[in-house]
């Protein structure tokens, strides 16, 4: 049985997502930048607060959002949502030069809720990055290149996977958005640049 709090809580998702959903009906939501609480927030972990049809509705909305921006990963905080779900997509063409050095292939769209990451090789790769959230700049960060990514699907099931390269890169990114870290946190000292457009091949 649910404790008060925790009814509490359940009720306030939904309550937020109800107004997101009746404000941007097949529209996008505007992205949460840098400076709102919201981004520094440790998000609440998804438990079944939302119903089939209102998560379902959630992340149609957060995929057309993303697309919009555009971006390859966004996290319900960016959206304001403080709770533990993200969607990832990378279908955008690139160079062979950056598919090779950047190890950048194609990530179809992936829903993943209370993710947790650790790194499944010693690899390390330090590549520019950027974020819908802090918009205008871009800096060199240093992650993992493999990972191994425990998450649950929109059906309830717990799953394990397998990323490397770029796609690694993006799941980092958007689970460290639902622990409250920004890629500027772990940005390396000196290379946080101001750039007049965020290419989709970094925008997260």
């Amino acid at each position: 049985m649910a404790t008060p709090a925790e009814d509490a809580g359940a009720s306030s998702l939904r309550g937020q997502v109800e107004q997101l959903l009746d404000r941007y009906d097949d529209g996008v939501a505007p992205i949460v930048q840098s400076g709102d609480p919201v981004l520094r927030s440790v998000a609440q972990e998804y438990d079944g607060q939302l119903d089939d049809e209102t998560l379902s509705a959630l992340v149609e909305l957060m995929r057309r959002t993303m697309h919009a921006a555009p971006g390859v990963g966004l996290a319900a905080p960016q959206i304001g949502l403080p709770v533990q779900l993200a969607v990832i997509e990378d279908l955008f063409p690139v160079s062979e030069e950056i598919a090779i050095t950047r190890e950048r292939h194609p990530q179809e769209f992936l829903v993943i809720v209370n993710p947790t990451y650790t790194p499944s090789s010693l690899r390390t790769a330090d590549f520019p990055e950027g974020c819908l959230s802090v918009t205008g700049y871009h800096a060199v960060v240093r992650r993992h290149a493999d990972v191994t990514l425990r998450y649950t699907d929109l059906g309830g099931t717990s799953r394990l996977a397998e990323f490397s390269g770029w796609p690694a890169r993006i799941v980092q990114h958007e689970t460290d958005h639902l622990n409250g870290i920004l890629y500027v946190d772990k940005a390396e000292p000196g290379t946080l640049t101001e750039i007049v457009d965020t290419p989709p091949v970094s925008s997260q």
